[in-house]
């Protein structure tokens, strides 16, 4: 996406460059004397309930494939480089997600954190962080279910049991899952190695 994004802008610079040449050159409505059939825009998704994307993960072996999670509109994966995109996390409780990581040795496995990833007064809570071992078909709660919002996950290249959780917490009351938490049995159980209070 972030290649679309920088070929997007140097369209729009070589656009406006023409247009100032043009506009110093000739009339004054410019436009008339540039082609545009050449670009065109389209949406590459999600849509509708896209809602604010917070988090891309990228296949590391497969770049046409990767999973976009949405504050308020669940997790997306495409696996032709965006040109469609499906919901893959809609049979869950949540449909805020925080983070989505995927493990960089089993590109089938992919973690995420319920709860976006935002502190403002119309965030939405998730139920904890889960995991999937098939590409997104299935998924598991792996607990944490008082986190309310997880913001970031990391696994460790070494160890794909070894996994970091950061759970904000709720912005609205204290306690529940909060702070750094670490699974070395790839998500059975959690143990808080930085706690926030």
């Amino acid at each position: 996406m972030h290649k679309s994004f920088t070929i997007f802008v140097s369209i729009l610079l070589f656009t406006f460059s023409n247009l100032t040449s043009a506009q110093s050159s000739s009339e004054p409505d410019s436009l008339k004397n540039i082609s545009l059939a050449g670009l065109s825009f389209r949406s590459i998704g999600p849509a509708v309930t896209g809602g604010r994307v917070v988090d891309i993960a990228v296949n590391p072996f497969n770049s046409s494939e990767y999973y976009v999670a949405s504050g308020h509109g669940s997790l997306w994966k495409t696996v032709n480089s965006g040109v469609t995109f499906s919901p893959v996390f809609d049979a869950n409780k949540s449909y805020a997600i925080g983070c989505v990581k995927i493990d960089p040795t089993n590109t089938n496995v992919v973690w995420v954190g319920t709860g976006e990833n935002n502190n403002q007064n119309n965030v939405i809570f998730g139920d904890g962080i889960y995991k999937t071992e098939n590409g997104g078909k299935t998924w598991n709660n792996m607990g944490l279910k008082e986190s309310h919002q997880i913001g970031g996950i990391a696994i460790d290249p070494n160890n794909s049991n070894i996994v970091y959780a950061a759970a904000y917490g709720s912005s609205r009351v204290g306690g529940g899952d909060r702070g750094i938490y670490k699974t070395t049995d790839g998500g059975k159980t959690w143990t808080n190695v930085l706690k926030k209070p």
